[in-house]
């Protein structure tokens, strides 16, 4: 486990064997704990790097709204990176952490060698469809204020065991992590040219036409759909899960000889 000061806020990770990087990002509400089940199996020939964000788990909980943001969060990762000497890495995550993942691609195409978007969105094209989500942002982050950490008892399996300090940065990171900006990420999409892998889970629903949507736009993307998972497909299905990542990831690895990122 390990300190990263981002101008004064200290962001939690942790490092699982070694080989080429893997970075991967939880979910809203999540921490880097999601991915326990998975950590032997994805540090066997890679650098795996888990971490927890801003707000969220052993990281710190910034009082000013400003020190929350989609820009902030892609400098954390770029920083983390930078940390562990990973000029490139394999760059993943689900739900909110895959859209960061994303965000980070559309900022460093040049770091990215590859994409793992599990149970994501890409954001919005329309403000109408932006703004429902953004309400739903800005009351989950008023309910967080309201009721505190009681709200994840009665959120899904992955959310009831975590640990947060207090929900106050929870609710910060939903009005200034979880709401949107603009389009910019989901118009990136027919750009990125680096192996992408979608993953979901057959009965997450809410994300299934976008997965359809990413695999679509995103060149050569491939896409899994696991049977009886729901958003948190990695805890849902474990087996399932590695059984659909690790191909893809060796197959990168066979093919790296003589190339290089782009």
């Amino acid at each position: 486990m390990a300190k990263l000061d981002r101008g004064g806020v200290n962001i939690h990770y942790e490092v699982h064997g070694s080989g080429p990087p893997l970075i991967l990002t939880h979910g809203y509400s999540s921490t880097s704990a999601m991915w326990q089940g998975q950590i032997a199996a994805l540090s066997k020939h890679h650098k795996l790097v888990l971490w927890d964000m801003r707000g969220h788990g052993l990281s710190d909980y910034p009082d000013d709204p400003e020190a929350y943001s989609e820009a902030l969060t892609v400098g954390d990762i770029a920083a983390l990176l930078d940390a562990e000497g990973a000029e490139t890495a394999i760059v993943g995550g689900l739900s909110l952490g895959g859209y960061m993942s994303l965000a980070f691609h559309r900022a460093h195409p040049e770091r990215v060698r590859a994409l793992l978007i599990i149970d994501t969105g890409p954001g919005f094209k329309k403000d109408d469809a932006r703004d429902i989500w953004n309400k739903r942002a800005r009351d989950t982050g008023d309910r967080f204020d309201r009721e505190g950490l009681e709200v994840l008892k009665t959120s899904s399996a992955e959310r009831a065991s975590v640990t947060h300090r207090n929900a106050k940065g929870l609710a910060l990171a939903a009005r200034g992590m979880l709401a949107q900006r603009d389009a910019r990420v989901i118009e990136s999409l027919p750009d990125i040219r680096v192996p992408s892998l979608v993953v979901v889970g057959a009965d997450d629903t809410p994300f299934l036409a976008a997965s359809d949507y990413m695999a679509a736009k995103i060149p050569g993307a491939q896409k899994v759909v696991i049977p009886n998972a729901g958003h948190a497909v990695n805890i849902d299905q474990p087996q399932a899960f590695i059984d659909a990542v690790l191909p893809f990831l060796d197959t990168l690895e066979a093919s790296a000889p003589g190339k290089t990122a782009s």
